[in-house]
């Protein structure tokens, strides 16, 4: 094997005692709620701005 020798008996029943008191509460902070946003420029300048942004790179 490449990656180091493999031993099978390493592998079977394996218990491990864990404690979820200390683990992530990944809905923690959840938050209910709408995000609304105004643009001040058209759809067109939005896009020649894209555009000029994009040919600076070349």
């Amino acid at each position: 094997m490449g990656f180091g020798s493999y031993d099978e008996s390493e592998q079977q029943d394996q218990n491990v005692d864990t404690d979820d008191s200390d683990g992530v509460t990944v809905h923690e902070h959840d938050h209910d709620g709408e995000i609304s946003t105004e643009a001040s420029a058209s759809t067109e300048e939005l896009v020649a701005g894209l555009q000029d942004m994009s040919s600076d790179d070349d």
